[in-house]
């Protein structure tokens, strides 16, 4: 069966936007020697209402790319190589329905909102990762499938950029694990602007019993008086040698040891977040005591201490990669912990009145293939693919986009990570069309996308 793409739009956007996108510079090693606003970000100049209602963006990553059309977007009357063997279900929304695999998430279905058609050109899990994860629609010139300072920069690099925080706490913790394959993804760094802005990757699960941070554990005999009279003198010493030419490996650790020492200096009670024997033993088991849920309560306890952005990879690289035993995989391995622990996030959140200041993201890099393979599983597509919106102002309930009958290319217009990434930085009071100044006095667009309005004003789109 072959599957012919509608006539749409979607082509002549996608080239605009990469002409866009192409005035970013990739050059190896940039970093930023200051950042300005190319124009001054207001709510009056952001026509949306979502501008500024997030202090915090929960960015929930399936890392290898989840079956859409077994989850979202179920064709029960496409053909049997192409609908698959689940059937969907209701939600508490009337006319809405999902997956037979995620019940809880069909519970609450009225907190959460459903994009459909998001779409792009690059069904390549590196590829794809660094668009999603960054918010562009195209790889940078110099950027290869392995992470480079060529790359875009992530998310909370770019919040470090233009809003830095001035209590030691980084803008930005992605967790629980360092996607790679040998080599690292793209899109999991500052990348051209410099490893200054890298958010804080914490590679270890949070359901584990002996977790535990090292960076923020103080060695013994070693108090947080001590710990800044040590920075101070460090500092001091840097100073004396700042005329030098210091080598580029000792200036990444240089910054790395006033990275831990802000870590250490910031506030007792930041610490205090990532003891998850705190939290109430009957919270951890709501969330469920497995890495996807104990990953995202920590995602709660990071937001309600004020993290800005906390990335929060469901799985290892490429987790939800399904070429075999899609149906399989899906109902026995990958759903019940991710329908777990997402439908407790939003839940929590609300329950706690954090929803209304969090956006929350569910994402994979691409969708899977409308035909099943022999293997019983689907194969990469990123014709049309789905993700999840809730909080800061998104209207749950509703779905937006619509793909064709065979879940192969978006029937209505197609949305693309920059549109992604622009809902992000507005959600965060970050105008889109801000620009970065490099070293060099190149200025560089944030973002070049639209924001996802209808997430917020509600109808169709």
């Amino acid at each position: 069966m072959s599957f012919t793409r509608p006539n749409t739009h979607r082509a002549s956007v996608l080239c605009r936007r990469q002409l866009l996108q192409a005035g970013y510079s990739a050059a190896l090693g940039l970093g930023l020697s200051g950042v300005v606003a190319g124009r001054k970000a207001s709510a009056a100049n952001i026509s949306t209402p979502l501008f500024g209602r997030a202090k915090s963006v929960i960015f929930i990553f399936l890392t290898g790319a989840p079956s859409h059309q077994d989850i979202w977007d179920l064709k029960p009357d496409a053909p049997a190589e192409v609908r698959g063997e689940f059937r969907p279900i209701d939600t508490n929304v009337p006319g809405v329905q999902i997956g037979p695999h995620v019940p809880r998430l069909a519970a609450v279905a009225d907190k959460f909102a459903i994009v459909r058609s998001m779409t792009h050109s690059l069904p390549s899990h590196e590829h794809a990762t660094h668009f999603v994860l960054t918010g562009v629609n195209q790889v940078p010139p110099g950027s290869t499938h392995m992470a480079s300072r060529s790359d875009w920069p992530c998310y909370s690099a770019t919040m470090q950029a233009l809003r830095p925080r001035e209590d030691g706490v980084p803008s930005g913790v992605m967790l629980p694990t360092y996607i790679h394959n040998g080599y690292g993804f793209s899109g999991q760094t500052g990348g051209f602007m410099g490893s200054q802005f890298d958010p804080w990757h914490v590679t270890k699960d949070p359901a584990a019993a002996d977790f535990n941070i090292e960076e923020l554990t103080l060695l013994q005999g070693l108090d947080d008086r001590r710990v800044q009279s040590r920075r101070g003198l460090l500092s001091a010493l840097d100073d004396q040698h700042r005329h030098l030419q210091v080598p580029s490996a000792s200036q990444s650790l240089s910054r790395s040891v006033e990275k831990a020492h802000q870590l250490l200096g910031a506030a007792g009670q930041f610490r205090d977040v990532f003891d998850m024997e705190r939290e109430p033993a009957e919270v951890r088991d709501r969330y469920g005591r497995h890495s996807f849920g104990q990953s995202l309560l920590l995602a709660r306890r990071l937001v309600e201490a004020g993290m800005p952005i906390v990335q929060a990879n469901m799985g290892t690289m490429n987790n939800w990669d399904t070429h075999g035993d899609n149906f399989g995989q899906l109902k026995n391995r990958l759903l019940p912990p991710f329908d777990q622990g997402l439908a407790a996030l939003l839940s929590d959140l609300d329950e706690r009145g954090l929803l209304g200041q969090t956006l929350v993201v569910a994402v994979g890099e691409f969708g899977r293939t409308p035909q099943i393979n022999p293997g019983a599983g689907r194969d990469h597509w990123s014709g049309v693919f789905s993700a999840v919106f809730a909080g800061a102002g998104v209207q749950g309930g509703q779905v937006i986009g619509a793909s064709d009958d065979q879940a192969a290319y978006p029937a209505t217009r197609g949305w693309y990570p920059a549109d992604l990434g622009a809902t992000i930085f507005t959600a965060l009071g970050i105008d889109p069309e801000s620009t970065m100044v490099d070293r060099q006095d190149r200025p560089h667009r944030v973002n070049t996308g639209e924001v996802i309005a209808p997430l917020f004003s509600g109808g169709n789109c």
